[in-house]
């Protein structure tokens, strides 16, 4: 249990250092990533999604016999941006700084899942 809470409590600070700041860069994203990005709403409705997830990460921190079932949400939401950055990635479609930050994700899933497998379930830790 407490390698949860310090698996959970460590990506959520991390992930709000690093997702945090994107809502100051779209216009730098789209220099440094061209072309500009044409549908913002996209863009926002992204990072503010990975913003709430580290909030669960956070809140998952706190109890993680509770929340328990939560991890594997916690999981996919990792494994729903690695999976189409490995497809991306091997039709040459995205920058090598995403395949980074996509197998840093990866590394995430697992820590996650391992924090699942040794977290007990609530009716077995009472």
């Amino acid at each position: 249990m407490r390698f949860a809470r310090i698996v959970f409590r460590v990506a959520g600070i991390y992930g709000l250092i690093v997702v945090a700041p994107l809502y100051f860069l779209e216009t730098r994203y789209g220099v440094d990533h061209p072309p500009p990005i044409a549908h913002p709403e996209f863009y926002y409705g992204f990072v503010g999604l990975c913003l709430v997830f580290q909030l669960l990460f956070l809140l998952l921190s706190t109890d993680p016999v509770r929340f328990r079932p939560i991890m594997l949400i916690g999981i996919a939401e990792k494994l729903c941006f690695t999976i189409p950055c490995a497809i991306l990635m091997v039709q040459h479609r995205i920058p090598m700084q995403t395949v980074f930050f996509s197998v840093l994700d990866l590394g995430w899933a697992v820590l996650f899942w391992i924090s699942y497998l040794k977290t007990p379930r609530a009716s077995e830790s009472t």
